[in-house]
């Protein structure tokens, strides 16, 4: 019984880990498109900052990326910048390839 309860064990360790990797890449990701985003408003550095993290803030709206699409997308027309749905999609797209990279490099440091 204890190989079977030693398996279990190892696969909710495994559960876990892999949870905690799938919100740091999308932590970061949300924080990389609210870089990007801030660059096409053209917002000072420190508020670049401050407003990535209201980027990564907005994405525990609720489940899914429609509330960080949401706020970028508002944001950027608001700021006069030509944006729509799509290009904000393929952004994040692209900017979760970049998290990926980014937190596996950092997690092999």
């Amino acid at each position: 019984m204890t190989q079977f309860n030693d398996r279990e064990r190892a696969f909710e360790s495994k559960f876990a880990h892999d949870e905690e990797m799938k919100f740091r890449m999308v932590a970061r990701r949300n924080r990389l498109l609210g870089e990007w985003a801030a660059r096409k408003m053209g917002l000072s550095e420190e508020e670049t900052v401050t407003y990535a993290k209201d980027v990564v803030r907005a994405d525990f709206e609720e489940a899914g990326d429609e509330d960080v699409i949401r706020k970028v997308l508002g944001d950027l027309t608001a700021a006069g910048v030509d944006a729509d749905e799509g290009r904000i999609r393929d952004a994040l797209g692209h900017k979760l390839v970049e998290a990926k990279r980014q937190v596996i490099q950092q997690s092999n440091l």
